[in-house]
């Protein structure tokens, strides 16, 4: 077992220990059991964006918290609201204005013009973003960079202000300046552990850098974001997994960063029309059909030979892959997709906390189900809630189209 497997096991003991002391009520909410849920879609999205306007005015900058955690956390230093988090604030943008189109909410499009403005604010000097809180000392990130990037350019989209291209394209001309001649990143954050020099869930932000090349007409973006994916590509066994694909542990990738590189991956080949680039990402897409539990729910890791080696599941990573499925259904017709999809959606509606009179609590969604899993263990994270949300919305848009014309819709980012 790797070192930071250990120190996951450790703090998950201690966790569970500080867990007795919980008061019945917090055991209830926390159940390791998911209960049956009556409320509609919708109704399970309102309680979501409740929950993000909450992290978000957390500490009143704009930007959005990275999580709320149940109890002390020995790396932040604290409990309840961790601060803002400029990577996930990033991908959140396009989140909240989606969610505000389809509710006609000018609250909720006002907040995501606020994120938008906050990451305005914060963007380093040389065009990136940093890892870490905003309370943390700023240090350059590849990946951090790439998700605002998204978030630059819904804002630009939306307001047609001049102010979030140039962001957008200053982090642009940051990431092809830090890009190897091989397309990998290997100038890597301090959070990205030291296992590996490259990270292929980095065709995320090659997507990102395909989509600025869309709004600036340049080549040089598209290449970039080429190299990076033809690069990703050459990292893959026979059977689609992708090496040094984790944060911390690269022998068992994460559902969550599986899901970022396959929809990098996807996305790309949609965007090129490269079959190659969606097969590579359907196939990974029909092996996790194969997984799937019967609840509904992935395994939150899975190893070179796609065996499970966890018994938790990483909400994050169930809901980013309800989203490849949802993506696959529009693009095949297969109704497959969009069965699993559904599945998988109902599994996190009994997941989500909303059995709860706590504000800070209702709507989120934790890092692992049972709650005590070894990722964000004992906390509700911005980025589940975020992907939460849009895998329940692009449900709704694929239900909402199949049930008018009988054909599927499309969407900008989700």
């Amino acid at each position: 077992m790797t070192d930071p497997m250990k120190k996951l096991e450790n703090m998950i003991k201690l966790c569970k220990y500080y867990c007795s002391f919980l008061s019945y009520d917090l055991i209830k909410v926390y159940s390791t059991n998911p209960q049956e849920t009556t409320s509609s879609t919708i109704d399970h999205l309102k309680a979501a964006v409740q929950w993000m306007c909450r992290a978000q005015d957390a500490f009143n900058d704009g930007g959005v918290a990275r999580s709320y955690s149940l109890l002390y956390n020995p790396y932040f230093k604290c409990k309840g609201w961790i601060p803002s988090y400029p990577e996930t604030t990033g991908y959140i943008i396009p989140t909240m204005f989606d969610y505000s189109h389809l509710v006609k909410s000018e609250e909720i499009y006002d907040r995501a013009i606020r994120m938008a403005d906050w990451e305005y604010e914060v963007q380093m000097e040389n065009g990136a973003v940093q890892g870490g809180t905003i309370d943390q000392k700023p240090t350059p990130v590849i990946f951090n960079t790439g998700q605002v990037i998204f978030g630059w350019l819904r804002a630009f989209q939306e307001t047609e202000k001049e102010k979030y291209l140039n962001c957008a394209t200053k982090a642009g001309n940051f990431l092809v300046e830090r890009q190897d001649r091989d397309g990998a990143w290997k100038s890597l954050s301090l959070y990205a552990g030291s296992h590996t020099s490259f990270r292929t869930y980095n065709t995320r932000t090659a997507w990102a850098l395909l989509l600025l090349s869309l709004f600036k007409d340049n080549a040089v973006f598209k290449e970039a974001s080429i190299r990076n994916i033809e690069f990703s590509l050459g990292q893959r066994l026979d059977n689609g997994w992708f090496k040094s694909n984790c944060v911390h542990d690269p022998s068992q990738p994460l559902l969550h960063t599986i899901a970022y590189c396959v929809r990098g991956v996807l996305e790309v080949g949609v965007i090129l029309n490269n079959q190659n680039y969606i097969n590579s990402a359907r196939k990974v897409g029909d092996i996790l059909i194969e997984k799937q539990r019967d609840d509904g729910s992935l395994s939150g890791c899975f190893d070179e030979r796609w065996e499970t080696t966890v018994s938790w599941s990483c909400l994050t990573g169930d809901a980013q892959i309800s989203i490849i499925w949802g993506r696959l259904f529009q693009i095949t017709g297969e109704p497959k997709y969009f069965e699993c999809m559904k599945k998988i959606n109902r599994y996190l509606m009994k997941c989500q906390l909303i059995s709860t009179n706590n504000k800070d609590l209702f709507g989120g969604i934790t890092g692992s189900d049972p709650i005590q899993g070894a990722y964000g263990p004992l906390e509700i994270l911005s980025w589940a809630v975020k992907f939460f949300m849009d895998a329940l919305m692009l449900e709704m848009s694929i239900q909402s189209n199949m049930q008018s014309d009988g054909e599927a819709g499309t969407t900008f980012d989700v």
